[in-house]
């Protein structure tokens, strides 16, 4: 990290530990964020921070988005869907939109006016693009956005959602285009329930559904049909590393959060840590964290080179997010029965690391990916 990377993590850091974690129990009771932390952390700086200052970003780069990440990970905030709304939505339209959209859409984005979301997953299909069945139909110049998406991150606060849909069905994967729906007042576009997870209990996760929702022309991602797969498939590596970021923040702050723990807790007249076991395990965690780092960090340089590949991509999201659901199994261990208890940090963490393994492209996908370029 330069100097900049440094100073944002301390502004976020303390802002995060100051201003969110003490709300954060009741996130997660309530399983969803209030509306208004988007305009929190546009005030302070937090959204778009890789965004060029010509359209309203703080005009840095990924580093930015991958120091947040981390910290995410750090202070056990992984629900807030920041990865997505900046680091994912954001970038498409930086490097897939018109210049009318960049500067439509993105200074509104930094300020958390607006709160973006990718809908891709639909409830018969999620990493297979090909079995996308909304569609978007040509009326006139404009088009009619029908179908049904799920998994939506941000879905409940979302008003600016870049939608994939079949714009030639005839086409398989090469007919899909991004289209963006700007939600208040779109008629025939509802939400559906905040689902219930697993892990992520305060992300407002949900279903999304449309119903001949008028898309005016100049709302297709790039001004061009059937590009949103060639435009998805450029912005995944970045989105796969966003995942990696905050799987390596996650085993730092647990790891962290354990080893205090076992200092404290006193068992046979003597702290935990004292005991063989318990050292050798946290000696464990500590190595493959700090391994864990130091690919993320070469990942991160050459993403910053414009030379992260496909499959290198693939590696850092399978082989991290792998990682870091043993490091925090083992970390609810040492924990002992506490470690069961949602009161304790390393309880949430260890349900939200399960996921980590199935969005942004199952680890199984993962896998193929990197065996196509053996």
């Amino acid at each position: 990290m330069n100097e900049e990377h440094v100073m944002f993590l301390d502004a976020a850091t303390r802002f995060l530990e100051e201003r969110w974690v003490p709300r954060a129990e009741g996130w997660r009771k309530a399983g969803i964020m209030e509306r208004e932390i988007w305009n929190e952390a546009g005030e302070a700086g937090l959204l778009c921070a890789s965004i060029p200052e010509e359209y309203g970003g703080a005009g840095g780069d990924f580093g930015h988005e991958a120091v947040l990440s981390l910290i995410q990970g750090h202070v056990n905030l992984a629900s807030w869907g920041q990865s997505i709304h900046s680091g994912i939505v954001a970038h498409y339209i930086l490097n897939c939109g018109t210049e009318e959209q960049k500067k439509r859409w993105l200074p509104k984005m930094a300020t958390g006016e607006i709160v973006g979301a990718l809908a891709m997953t639909e409830p018969s299909g999620g990493s297979d693009v090909q079995r996308i069945r909304t569609k978007a139909v040509k009326d006139g110049n404009a088009y009619r956005l029908s179908g049904q998406k799920t998994f939506i991150t941000c879905g409940q606060h979302a008003n600016l959602i870049l939608v994939a849909a079949k714009t030639d069905p005839n086409e398989g994967a090469k007919g899909t285009s991004l289209v963006a729906v700007e939600t208040d007042g779109a008629e025939g576009f509802t939400r559906g329930r905040n689902l219930d997870k697993v892990g992520l209990k305060a992300a407002d996760t949900s279903e999304l559904f449309f119903d001949n929702v008028p898309i005016p022309p100049e709302n297709l991602l790039g001004g061009e049909e059937n590009i949103g797969f060639y435009q998805m498939m450029q912005q995944l590596p970045q989105e796969r590393l966003l995942i990696a970021c905050g799987a390596v923040g996650a085993m730092e702050g647990a790891v962290r959060k354990t080893i205090a723990y076992c200092k404290e807790r006193d068992a046979f007249g003597k702290p935990i840590i004292e005991f063989q076991n318990t050292k050798f395990k946290l000696a464990e965690c500590k190595t493959e964290t700090v391994v864990a780092r130091a690919f993320l960090d070469k990942c991160i340089e050459a993403h910053l080179k414009g030379e992260l590949s496909v499959e290198t991509a693939a590696m850092v999201k399978y082989w991290t997010t792998d990682l870091q659901n043993r490091i925090l199994d083992e970390c609810v261990q040492l924990h002992g029965g506490y470690g069961f208890m949602m009161e304790y940090d390393v309880a949430e963490m260890w349900t939200d690391a399960r996921v980590q393994r199935i969005y942004g492209g199952t680890n199984e996908i993962m896998k193929d990916l990197i065996s196509r370029r053996l």
